[in-house]
């Protein structure tokens, strides 16, 4: 099981397009056991990226359940996806929506990529929302750190 954090890094970044400097605060993912080491771990992935110096502004839990991503696409989306459960003790059925992290190129692509990543699944699911991200990268927790 996985524990996500958004990580939120300001620092300055050169604009592409015009060439000058400007102040940027992005948000990051990081799957790390508390907020210590979530800190910790974004320090450690972003000094390879970024120059200069930057700061953590925030850090908080994120609440996905899965993460796809997917190596031919650049951008995250956030998708909505709402499943029935049935709660054989009481005998009842539970509507129950889930939050999950898609990479793709576009809205219909990561639609697709989405309902490929959840084609395995046994119950029948309805995805309600697909929206762009912020996140502008994921860094999952690999067992070879250790």
């Amino acid at each position: 099981m996985h524990t996500w954090f958004e990580c939120k890094v300001r620092y300055i970044k050169i604009d592409e397009t015009t060439g000058k400097e400007k102040k940027v605060n992005e948000p990051y993912l990081v799957d790390a056991v508390s907020f210590t080491e979530a800190e910790s771990r974004i320090h450690k992935e972003l000094e390879q990226m970024i120059r200069g110096e930057f700061h953590v502004t925030n850090i908080r839990k994120a609440d996905y359940s899965d993460i796809f991503p997917f190596d031919d696409a650049d951008r995250w989306y956030k998708c909505k996806v709402g499943y029935v459960s049935i709660d054989e003790t009481a005998g009842k059925e539970k509507k129950i929506t889930s939050q999950m992290l898609v990479m793709g190129n576009n809205l219909k692509e990561a639609y697709d990529n989405l309902l490929t990543s959840l084609s395995g699944m046994t119950v029948d699911f309805d995805v309600t929302g697909v929206n762009e991200s912020p996140i502008m990268d994921v860094f999952p927790y690999f067992k070879d750190e250790e």
